[in-house]
């Protein structure tokens, strides 16, 4: 395998087999973190290259787009370098895309971001039951009560909606077609959906193919991070916090909360 260790990697790589060794080195800071065995409840990593167009060609050959499982391979020698004990069914995907998503660990020197597929324990067990509180736009309630035992709760313009296969959807939260508000004709009518997750034990917010670019967006405002998140993918879910808002197409504002106002 390639020595990790031979060069300053604060520099942009120029060639495949650079490009390679740096990103092999950045996965491999990432994995040390968890040395000692702490990486069975790893369930997979995504690994997101935003490079131009014409560089596109190096890093296709840097991580083996054409061998499958090759790249997978140097990762899991890394892995038992370092004596991280991987489950026998952790997958590897490599995507190209336009914009790393805000959520994954980026790499300091290239346009590469890696997601690492994993349980986010929460420090606090919270409860099962929230609620969303409709404070821009105008939708069928005023706050909408979840619970964990929900399954999908979508949210969306017009209570049914037909998608590209010709099914109908079903919006939980539904911003009427008919309405004067001029906030809800920026909103999609599969733009996103709310699932209580398990592992994470939380309520997680994830786009749908209406509410990812270069349709309407998605937003999370955190109230107590300060800082806002842009949903860009629909595979990557956002867990919900106390009193963060939630931003759909240009103004409609939700807001999450586990009280009740009513």
């Amino acid at each position: 395998m390639f020595n990790l260790f031979s060069k300053n990697t604060s520099e942009k790589p120029q060639d495949v087999k650079a490009i390679r060794e740096a990103i092999l080195v950045f996965i491999k800071q990432e994995l040390q973190k968890m040395e000692g065995g702490e990486g069975k409840h790893i369930k997979g990593f995504q690994l997101y290259i935003a490079c131009i167009p014409v560089e596109k060609y190096m890093y296709e050959s840097a991580v083996f787009a054409e061998e499958e499982d090759h790249f997978k391979n140097e990762v899991q020698r890394i892995a038992d370098d370092f004596a991280i004990d991987l489950p026998k069914t952790w997958t590897m995907e490599t995507v190209f895309v336009d914009e790393l998503p805000q959520q994954a660990i980026r790499m300091a020197n290239l346009e590469v971001a890696l997601y690492i597929k994993t349980p986010e324990h929460a420090a606090v067990q919270k409860s099962g039951t929230a609620y969303i509180r409709i404070l821009s736009g105008e939708a069928e309630k005023a706050e909408y009560p979840l619970s964990s035992s929900d399954g999908k709760i979508n949210i969306g313009r017009e209570k049914q909606a037909q998608d590209s296969d010709g099914f109908i959807r079903v919006n939980n939260i539904a911003f009427p077609d008919s309405s004067t508000n001029e906030c809800n004709k920026y909103i999609s009518r599969q733009h996103a959906h709310i699932e209580w997750n398990n592992d994470a034990a939380a309520f997680m917010l994830f786009a749908d193919d209406g509410g990812v670019p270069p349709r309407n967006k998605v937003k999370i405002r955190s109230v107590k991070e300060h800082n806002s998140v842009k949903l860009t993918f629909t595979e990557l879910g956002h867990a919900l916090q106390e009193g963060d808002q939630i931003i759909l197409g240009e103004s409609a504002v939700l807001e999450f909360s586990y009280h009740s106002n009513q």
